[in-house]
């Protein structure tokens, strides 16, 4: 018997060989993988919303000017462009809590649903952000 270590295996720092995880062997790319990890980095983006918000805050704290300058930059395409990001980031957030909602009850368990849960928080965020900018251009609250 040899005491080589067998293939897949990693050399620990006190000599002992020890098996590779197995996860990229065993597991392969799945919509609910993809939703978990939207999930992470929607909560990472709605702190960087809070932080837009908590500067809107302050220049209503400074003055008309300071208002109106943030009206300014809120209206113009760049400042659209973020309130369009941070609106489809809101609505991903709200899917997938309400998925993570859903299965903390025990339902939405199974495969199928599993998918199916994971696919409109996947995929539901941007239309929904586009209909409700096209509301807003519709109702006139924002120009283009």
């Amino acid at each position: 018997m040899s005491n080589a270590p067998p293939d897949r295996t990693v050399i620990q720092p006190n000599g002992r060989p020890r098996p590779l995880s197995p996860h990229l062997q065993t597991w392969r790319w799945h919509i609910t993988m993809t939703a978990s990890i939207l999930f992470r980095f929607t909560i990472g983006a709605i702190s960087v919303g809070a932080l837009i918000g908590v500067a809107w805050l302050a220049t209503v704290a400074f003055g008309p000017e300071a208002y109106a300058t943030t009206l300014a930059l809120a209206g113009s395409p760049f400042g659209l462009f973020i309130g369009f990001g941070l609106t489809a980031v809101l609505f991903s957030l709200l899917l997938n809590g309400g998925r993570h909602l859903i299965n903390d009850t025990g339902r939405g368990l199974t495969l199928r649903s599993a998918d199916l849960l994971s696919s409109i928080a996947v995929y539901a965020p941007v239309p929904l952000a586009v209909a409700f900018f096209a509301l807003l251009v519709v109702s006139g609250r924002i120009s283009l």
